[in-house]
């Protein structure tokens, strides 16, 4: 924080007036990467239902495999990593929800909305364990394995 503060000649009481902590300031670069990453995934994967589903998720993991940046950053401060990405903390899960329920509906997936949006974030979750396997605990887990659990969540 100190020398984004500097970087952009502003106090650090101003700097964190603007964006609250940082792990919510964090939170916003995460997410704006992430938005960035799956628009590219959506625009690549093809088909619809439940395959274009898988598709999106199976790009944006390979994206997220080839962050370098963030991967130093979970190595480095795996708990303000798990802090940020997966609590309410810095509202990325949320936008995560968000935008998964909206895949699922630009996929052709149908059903309620709330239970839509249940679904979503069971899927999610389900992804975070490949995507953040070490971070969660569990080691490394290939999306191949994660992909039944996955499918299984897309069927109404």
């Amino acid at each position: 924080m100190d020398v984004l503060a500097n970087e952009l000649a502003i106090s650090r009481a101003t700097l964190y007036r603007a964006v609250g902590s940082r792990d919510a300031l964090l939170g916003e670069v995460f997410w704006a990467i992430a938005k960035i990453l799956i628009a590219e995934a959506a625009g690549e994967a093809r088909g619809t239902g439940p395959d274009r589903v898988i598709e999106v998720s199976r790009i944006f993991t390979e994206l997220i495999e080839s962050a370098q940046q963030m991967h130093k950053f979970v190595a480095e401060e795996p708990q303000t990593a798990a802090r940020v990405l997966f609590t309410a903390a810095a509202e990325v899960r949320q936008h995560a929800i968000d935008a998964q329920f909206k895949i699922f509906v630009e996929s052709g997936i149908e059903g309620d909305p709330a239970e839509l949006r249940r679904r979503a974030a069971l899927y999610l979750r389900t992804l975070e364990g490949v995507l953040y396997g070490p971070l969660l605990g569990s080691g490394p887990i290939a999306f191949e394995s994660a992909e039944p659990a996955l499918r299984a969540l897309l069927r109404g």
